[in-house]
């Protein structure tokens, strides 16, 4: 609705300051002449919305100009609502600074909208660690997120896999919170090299600043560093028939390059999806096809099929005598 996308705007103007057209649209996902016609738009209702030409122009509000938290709509409402805090925000020292923030969203808030409060953070909890996953000692994340606001570099200690400590400086780019592990992104020379924090065993702020690269987008590198981290693991693979009740779960436990497989395999006669699934080891492999029970028969390679076969002939001589 336009109304809601006109909020958004202001909203963006309000928060970023002077925005580029083309800025606006991309955030909004709409054309840079809609932009024009809800800059208008926002003029004409009597917000003192500015523009400056100039490849160094865009739009912005006056600076004493501040709107209020009106506008927003149930499930957005209930949206933020849900925000609990979760462990990395409490390991990184701002869950008080969060808490402080949604309570002054709420108290912005008419009263009809804020009952929701209590009703939804009783019925929704989100909880961001894995299973069975303690807690780790992190003594040096505070010293490494001091680094990243200042753009300082650090020094580290590391032990490498063949118990060799090393000691580097390093340029920090960003931390990273991967089902409660936290990582470093940072980078050494012209190397980009990622840490888990859990694992260095000293880090030090250095006198030196750094400039961070405009164009290090940390999001983007880590979804291709995880990519990479995960093919580099699958060394053995197999192939497999799929049953078709189990499909959905396969595609759950083995994430987007399943879904991909799956998408371009396509059912047999019966429903099943023939698939070459890429495992960690030989030993990864049959004990995670034994965990899938008939949900997954194995094919090839036959050293496989005949292991799952023995193993499977065990359970079933153990609980039948």
């Amino acid at each position: 609705m336009r109304a809601d996308r006109l909020l958004s705007l202001l909203m963006l103007l309000q928060s970023r300051g002077q925005m580029t057209a083309q800025e606006l649209a991309n955030e909004l996902e709409v054309s840079e002449r809609t932009i024009y016609r809800d800059i208008d738009a926002l003029s004409a209702a009597g917000i003192p919305v500015y523009g400056e030409a100039g490849p160094e122009g865009g739009y912005a509000l006056l600076n004493s100009y501040r709107t209020n938290l009106t506008g927003l709509t149930e499930g957005e409402v209930r949206a933020l609502f849900m925000l609990s805090i979760p462990a990395p925000l409490v390991e990184l020292g701002v869950s008080q600074e969060l808490r402080a923030a949604l309570l002054k969203l709420s108290a912005a808030l008419p009263d009809s909208q804020r009952q929701d409060e209590a009703k939804v953070r009783q019925r929704f909890h989100l909880d961001s660690m894995w299973w069975h996953q303690g807690e780790a000692h992190l003594p040096h994340l505070a010293t490494i997120q001091q680094a990243l606001w200042q753009d300082r570099q650090l020094h580290i200690v590391y032990r490498t896999a063949v118990s060799i400590q090393l000691e580097r400086l390093v340029a920090p780019y960003g931390l990273v919170a991967k089902a409660g592990v936290w990582y470093l992104v940072c980078a050494r020379g012209e190397r980009i090299h990622v840490h888990r924090v859990a694992h260095l065993l000293d880090v030090q702020v250095a006198e030196d600043a750094f400039t961070y690269p405009a164009e290090f987008d940390l999001a983007r590198y880590w979804q291709s560093w995880c990519a990479e981290y995960e093919s580099l693991q699958a060394h053995f693979r197999a192939t497999v028939r799929v049953a078709p009740g189990f499909v959905p779960e396969l595609a759950r436990r083995f994430g987007k390059q399943v879904h991909e497989k799956i998408a371009r395999a396509g059912p047999d006669g019966d429903g099943w999806v023939k698939l070459e699934l890429a495992f960690a080891s030989f030993e990864d492999a049959r004990d995670r096809i034994l965990s899938f029970g008939r949900g997954v028969e194995v094919l090839a390679p036959q050293a496989l099929h005949r292991s799952v076969l023995d193993y499977a002939e065990q359970i079933v001589d153990l609980y039948t005598h």
